[in-house]
């Protein structure tokens, strides 16, 4: 059975855990090697608290090494990426608050998928 929640991508995927108008909240999974796009939005700030896993993540060039129990605040116009060059899969929960939530707020920067 095929959760519709679920959302695949080619650097791992996502479970959309709750969506309200005045948030929404994601459980991400990056698979052993792959790093999602430099990106940032306009009109939502994001909070990723680390589940598994150990994440180097990038916030306006400024790299943190993150494990489970640690998070990090991205506010909104901060470019940012994940990404997992352990061998277990990194899982974070990612806390969506402002005006928008859809994906058509991703402004890429950079993407190892051609998605620029």
């Amino acid at each position: 059975m095929t959760n519709p929640n679920i959302e695949q991508r080619p650097w791992g995927y996502y479970e959309v855990l709750s969506e309200q108008p005045d948030h929404k909240v994601k459980r991400i999974t990056v698979f052993s090697g792959k790093r999602l796009s430099l990106q940032r939005h306009r009109k939502r700030d994001e909070h990723w608290y680390m589940i598994s896993g150990r994440a180097l993540v990038t916030l306006d060039g400024e790299e943190l090494h993150l494990v489970e129990g640690q998070s990090v605040n991205i506010p909104r116009g901060t470019a940012h990426r994940v990404e997992n060059r352990g061998t277990d899969n990194v899982a974070f929960i990612e806390v969506q608050t402002g005006q928008y939530f859809g994906e058509d707020d991703i402004e890429r920067l950079e993407d190892d998928y051609g998605r620029v």
